[in-house]
């Protein structure tokens, strides 16, 4: 049965309670205190205090203590005043103190309630500030990142102008290389013709002299009697030639090249249209143009702009095998084997430098045989692909899948 305990001491202000509760040797972790504005409750079996104050005083403001072997309260009166004793008139009143207790046990409990909703509610509310925070840090975030790729795409027009700029400007030196070049040509054929002229003169001058003299001799010898041959006609017919110099073996392969080299100009020349740009001139542009294209998915521009290119540019490999890729994206292959084919024709001979650009037209190759159902010629393009790349691991696994195919252990 709980023991109560009556040996406590308190003392008062006008605005003050203090009250001590002895513990009697009971540890300080095992005591329960419960406190309101009117009833306070000290439980520590089988020991329990209880008080029914004089007069209610600030809860709030109010502080007990556990130690030393006894609890001190500190309470904080509500009304300034001297109470004279701490217990309520009506303590003894056992129907009272019940109805008491209950009623301060359901404040209690209200209040326990209120204080928990406070809380959550303070809670949602700094949940709904760190969202608010972290959205403002998101977007401003977001207008740093936003700031930083437009500040990238002004460096990237920027350069893409200084680019322009520099292969106009190297467009414009080589079209007065060419003009000089053409020029001294020119100059040098007008010397050599005005040489050949002076020349023909000359033999022409002699021709004159040797008719004048054969006509002089042929007189004589009729003068004298004598018999006269008759005269005859021979034709010489020479090969007809560009160049005004005779024709020499050592300087045919340089003759034929620079002939080759003049056609070629000319019929670039007559393909540019006058409304193209320097740049829709330059073959390597219109790669990086396709390239661009090819990385957007419009692969039917990026066509044109290879095939363009290799109207300027026919010896260009890389043009060829970038057209070739488009052509495997859009299903178009039989056009991707035949441009994957001419670009492994100009990248020889063999060597380091064009390995990475062999091995991706073998595999684009044998990828359209493949979907061409021509297994067997794929999978040669992949073993040629491996021996310039014998360390890729898909290369390997694809020919191995092919390789499978063919022997009937896989299907397709």
């Amino acid at each position: 049965m709980p023991i109560a305990v009556k040996d406590y001491t308190w003392e008062e202000t006008e605005s003050n309670v203090n009250i001590v509760v002895p513990l009697k040797g009971v540890k300080s972790h095992k005591v329960d205190i419960f406190s309101t504005e009117e009833y306070l409750k000290v439980s520590y079996p089988p020991y329990f205090f209880e008080v029914l104050l004089f007069a209610p005083v600030e809860d709030t403001k109010s502080s007990a203590q556990v130690g030393n072997g006894a609890v001190v309260f500190n309470l904080t009166k509500k009304e300034p005043v001297l109470w004279s004793q701490l217990q309520s008139p009506d303590f003894n009143n056992k129907e009272f103190m019940r109805q008491k207790r209950e009623d301060v046990i359901k404040k209690a409990h209200e209040r326990a309630e209120q204080d928990a909703k406070d809380k959550a509610d303070k809670k949602r509310e700094a949940d709904r500030f760190s969202i608010k925070e972290q959205m403002r840090v998101d977007d401003e975030e977001r207008k740093r990142i936003e700031n930083a790729k437009e500040e990238e795409r002004r460096k990237a027009t920027e350069e893409l102008e200084q680019w322009k700029a520099q292969q106009k400007a190297l467009a414009e030196e080589e079209k007065i290389r060419l003009l000089e070049e053409n020029r001294l040509r020119e100059e040098e054929f007008q010397r050599v013709k005005s040489l050949e002229d002076e020349n023909s003169k000359q033999e022409q001058i002699k021709k004159q002299q040797k008719k004048k003299e054969k006509k002089k001799n042929i007189f004589e010898s009729e003068a004298k009697g004598s018999e006269v041959r008759k005269p005859g006609h021979i034709s010489v017919s020479f090969t007809e030639r560009v160049f005004p110099t005779a024709a020499r073996e050592s300087q045919a392969e340089q003759e034929d090249e620079w002939l080759r080299k003049q056609a070629e100009t000319r019929r670039i020349a007559e393909m540019f249209d006058k409304d193209l740009t320097e740049e829709e001139k330059n073959p390597q542009w219109l790669r990086d143009k396709g390239s661009s294209f090819f990385k957007a998915g419009n692969y039917h521009a990026a066509i044109n702009a290879f095939s363009h290119g290799i109207k300027l540019d026919s010896k260009m490999p890389s043009l060829y095998s970038n057209r070739a890729a488009c052509h495997l994206k859009l299903g178009n292959l039989i056009k991707c084997a035949e441009d994957c084919t001419k670009a492994l024709e100009l990248l020889t001979p063999p060597v380091p430098q064009n390995a990475n650009s062999r091995c991706k037209a073998h595999v684009r190759r044998g990828t359209a045989y493949c979907h061409l159902q021509l297994y067997v010629e794929g999978l040669m393009d992949y073993e040629e692909a491996l021996k310039i790349d014998p360390s890729n691991e898909q290369l390997k696994i694809d020919a191995e899948r092919i390789r499978k195919i063919i022997q009937g252990t896989e299907e397709v």
